[in-house]
């Protein structure tokens, strides 16, 4: 049976404990409840504008994980230049914009190239392996292996939007997404065609020579399919299990998610 990696996104303890200006829920507490329940890696989020995870929660984990740690973050130099300097396993670099509520969409590889090549070549300087939040195209798949990263995660997010328009209660809520109200035949084609890019996205990135991630969106029921896609190795997870941990625990929500991440 194989495994793929699971990655656990903290930055949600870190959004409640922001809610209060507390440090409660701990982000320490939180890292080593996922470690010693299944988590293959730690994955965190400093944004610019330090919404949640804070430069000390990234220098604490890093120190007291067992497990390499992800750090997502822009392509601004001042975070560039933090990240260097602390040195996680592996940063991965996402667009980012300030008004957003959470990342959307892959990090547009052609417009920003010069500087996502400098990006990449400041953290290969600093000993970083480097990956890339990107769409699933075989575009981008080129674009990442031209700009020098090792790795590549897939953006699920509309695969996770379609799916959770057809298979929940998402369009009887205020969070609906207006331009995905369409017949349910043609959220079932459009379901489909976002799987079939991600598989070939996947594919075509594992042929030439990138190791593939995916995530966004993705939760305890539409993780299924993803999970068929061989030749993606691992999977970025947070709000849906910090979410379920509020009524289970975050104990038992990253045991579950680790036993569906189980091939």
């Amino acid at each position: 049976m194989n495994k793929m990696t699971l990655g656990v996104n903290i930055d949600h303890v870190a959004v409640l404990r922001e809610a209060r200006e507390v440090n409660d829920p701990d982000i320490l507490e939180a890292l080593f409840v996922a470690s010693q329940n299944g988590a293959n890696q730690i994955t965190i989020h400093l944004r610019e504008d330090r919404r949640h995870i804070q430069d000390s929660d990234v220098k604490n984990i890093l120190l007291h994980s067992k497990l390499p740690v992800n750090l997502e973050c822009s392509i601004n130099q001042e975070i560039l230049d933090i990240v260097s300097k602390l040195r996680p396993h592996r940063a991965t670099l996402v667009p980012e914009k300030r008004e957003e509520v959470t990342t959307e969409g892959g990090l547009d590889l052609f417009k920003y190239a010069d500087e996502i090549a400098n990006a990449v070549k400041q953290l290969h300087n600093a000993s970083i392996p480097v990956s890339l939040f990107v769409d699933p195209t075989i575009e981008a798949m080129d674009q990442t292996k031209e700009l020098g990263a090792e790795m590549v995660e897939l953006h699920t997010g509309l695969y996770s939007n379609l799916f959770a328009m057809l298979h929940s209660n998402l369009p009887y809520s205020h969070h609906a997404v207006k331009e995905l109200q369409l017949p349910r035949e043609e959220l079932e084609k459009r379901l489909q065609e976002a799987l079939n890019e991600l598989q070939t996205a996947a594919l075509h990135a594992k042929k030439i020579g990138l190791e593939v991630a995916a995530g966004h969106g993705l939760n305890y029921h539409n993780v299924d399919a993803i999970m068929q896609i061989d030749a993606i190795t691992e999977l970025n997870i947070g709000q849906s299990i910090i979410a379920r941990s509020v009524f289970t625990g975050l104990a038992k929500a990253v045991q579950e998610m680790k036993r569906l991440t189980t091939r």
